[in-house]
Parts: C-alpha cells; sequence; structure tokens
C-alpha cells in the first residue's frame, strides 16, 4: 500500500515554471514506478510523465516533451515534476500516480495507487 499527497500547484503566467510534488507513505516505494497525469475540465486523464523505480528511464508525453521534467528522490519518498515554459493549455489538475512494478506505463489503468490531485493553472 502506497498514499500520495501532492503539492506546488498555482497560478501562473504563460511561460513561467512551476515545480510539483509527491511525497509517499510507505516503505517500497523505491518498488514502485511513479507517473503524473492531468485532467483538464471536460477531459479525460492524460499521461503526462512517468519514471522508473531507480530513476534511470524517463518517459513523457509528446505534449510536454521538453519543457516537464520528472525525478524522484528514494530517500524522501517523493518525486518531483519541474514545468517550464507553461502555456494555458496546461491548466489541469495534476495527479501522481503509482504502479507495482518496473517498466513503462502510459494508462490509467495501469496505475493502482493515486492522489488527491494538485490544480495547476496557466494564464495567457
Amino acid at each position: 500500500q502506497v498514499q500520495l499527497v501532492e503539492s506546488g500547484g498555482g497560478l501562473v503566467q504563460a511561460g513561467g515554471s512551476l515545480r510539483l510534488s509527491c511525497a509517499a507513505s510507505g516503505r517500497t516505494f523505491s518498488s514502485y514506478t511513479m507517473g503524473w497525469f492531468r485532467q483538464a475540465p471536460g477531459k479525460e486523464r492524460e499521461f503526462a510523465a512517468a519514471i522508473s523505480w531507480s530513476g534511470d528511464s524517463t518517459y513523457y508525453a509528446d505534449s510536454v516533451k521538453g519543457r516537464f521534467t520528472i525525478s524522484r528522490d528514494n530517500a524522501k519518498n517523493t518525486i518531483y515534476l519541474r514545468m517550464n515554459s507553461l502555456k494555458p493549455e496546461d491548466t489541469a489538475v495534476y495527479y501522481c500516480a503509482a504502479h507495482s512494478g518496473n517498466g513503462a506505463y502510459f494508462y490509467t489503468r495501469e496505475y493502482g495507487y493515486w492522489g488527491l490531485g494538485t490544480q495547476v493553472t496557466v494564464s495567457s
């Protein structure tokens, strides 16, 4: 079992930056693939980024590649999402998710644990 709590969302102007954090409970954090998803109003939840157990492998949606960076600190049971060059279309609730296993996972159904989300709003 793992519990996830996101933080770091807020209101930012287009072109700005934010860093999201996701703190996880549990002693086996390092055995989870971790992901960030986002859901805009009226749209389905979509994959943004994921990171392997060790952090050696990262994966990004095309829409965020080159602007967002996912990282993790297993000693702190925390993952991060650094978001640069933000655009109004990045406005969404951002969710942290965990998959008990190592690999590339891009679909919501593959993740068994979810946080409650943090709102990111990008103004034009």
